[in-house]
């Protein structure tokens, strides 16, 4: 479906300072890692290759946003890691914090982005 897009929000600001204090983060004291999506997806410095297989999957172009970047793109302060559906120049969350923070495996996180892709795209465009 071009028309949409699938935006997934990171709990990190972008930038190399924000990028590395992240990492540095998530690899010294992984269990207060505030973002549980990029704990899933990414190993130490790059994009699981799994999750990237995944994303080039979907029906819908994904894209992805740190913090900082979506608050000032879209004027938006929301519980952080999220998922948005981007449609008719109308942006939604389809996915919550609170749902991406019960994920305890990539699978488990694919498995619930399907889910919601089949919710809230495929089910009003049966032909993607």
């Amino acid at each position: 479906m071009k028309d949409a897009q699938l935006i997934f929000v990171y709990n990190a600001d972008g930038g190399i300072f924000g990028t590395l204090t992240d990492f540095a983060h998530k690899i010294l004291s992984p269990s207060t890692y505030s973002c549980n999506l990029c704990a899933l997806t990414h190993g130490d410095f790059t994009m699981k290759q799994e999750w990237k297989s995944f994303i080039e999957s979907l029906p819908v172009e994904t894209i992805f946003f740190h913090r900082d970047e979506f608050q000032k793109r879209y004027k938006m302060q929301v519980a952080l890691p999220a998922a948005f559906l981007y449609k008719n120049k109308a942006i939604s969350e389809i996915i919550s914090k609170h749902e991406i923070e019960s994920c305890k495996s990539l699978a488990a996180l694919k498995t619930l982005v399907r889910q919601k892709i089949e919710e809230h795209v495929q089910h009003h465009h049966p032909n993607i």
